[in-house]
């Protein structure tokens, strides 16, 4: 493995190893979700592109964005250091176990927001930055206080979660139609059964943390899965909605009507039967499922 060394104040030399710095970073930037949000900011730079699409536009697009949605990640995780280290789903993560300083986290989180949000402005436009900036601002200012604070946390939560194809989509036309806003309200739907699922799994967790969850208290799973079945149920709907605004074919509305019942199946069967098990299996569908749908809705685009 290869290693850095660091100099102490005496003649001591201590090896420090790089891929463990790396891992780190990883979490604290939480590397899946940056390439989740490259992905559907790449998604909606290609739907709203007018014919070729501009790769150097695309990059700029991709690179500002992961350097806005990293730094946010690493600002949530200073913000929540005390209540992720009552967490065992996150006790490990850099700043609470102690191997980063909070302040290193706080300076590399804001300096990763700003100069995403920078680079944005200069290399695309004025609504791609400022809807990163918007992202950054909800998820820190809106999200992660108000988990302490009611249930409808999640709802919010969504809102930068949907907000990156409305970046790629403003990074390619400069302005936003109600066909870059039907991207936006398929991924707000979609992360409710996938953020139930996840909430529910780890809801002792989280009542230690003192996070009003939607899960709190629900030992049964019911309330968690019948909202899961209810937004599955709505995603069959404003998934095809590209379909009958022109921007996809019927090729896309028959797979997202079958992808859209398989997940809802799942979200049922959680609703069944309370258990961890098949909440975990609702959590893997909504993983395969959107990676699917985008997909099929970027092959079928008219």
């Amino acid at each position: 493995m290869k290693t850095a060394i660091v100099r102490n104040r005496g003649l001591n030399i201590t090896p420090v190893r790089l891929d463990s710095r790396l891992a780190d970073f990883s979490q604290l930037t939480k590397a899946r979700l940056t390439f989740l949000v490259l992905v559907t900011t790449g998604v909606g730079y290609y739907l709203g592109s007018r014919g070729s699409v501009d790769l150097i536009g695309l990059f700029n697009v991709l690179f500002g964005s992961a350097l806005a949605a990293a730094g946010a990640s690493a600002l949530n995780q200073w913000w929540e250091r005390d209540l992720d280290a009552l967490m065992s789903r996150t006790s490990g993560r850099p700043v609470p176990s102690g191997r980063m300083p909070p302040l290193n986290a706080l300076i590399l989180g804001g300096g990763l927001s700003l100069a995403g949000v920078i680079y944005l402005f200069a290399t695309a436009n004025f609504l791609a930055a400022a809807l990163a900036a918007g992202t950054v601002i909800i998820y820190i200012f809106a999200y992660t206080p108000l988990k302490r604070l009611t249930t409808i946390n999640t709802l919010i939560g969504a809102i930068p979660g949907a907000l990156p194809p409305l970046i790629g989509w403003a990074a390619a036309q400069g302005r936003l139609d109600f066909a870059a806003w039907s991207l936006f309200v398929i991924i707000f739907t979609w992360q409710m059964p996938h953020f139930f699922a996840i909430a529910w799994i780890y809801r002792h967790d989280y009542e230690r943390a003192g996070f009003r969850m939607l899960s709190r208290d629900d030992e049964s799973g019911a309330r968690s899965a019948s909202q899961a079945v209810l937004f599955c149920m709505l995603l069959l709907i404003v998934a095809g909605i590209p379909t009958a605004i022109g921007l996809s074919g019927p090729i896309y509305l028959l797979a997202e009507l079958v992808l859209g019942g398989c997940f809802t199946a799942v979200a049922m069967r959680f609703h069944r039967t309370g258990s961890v098990q098949n909440a975990r299996l609702l959590f893997l569908s909504s993983i395969i499922y959107l990676p699917l749908l985008l997909a099929t809705l970027v092959l079928t685009k008219q």
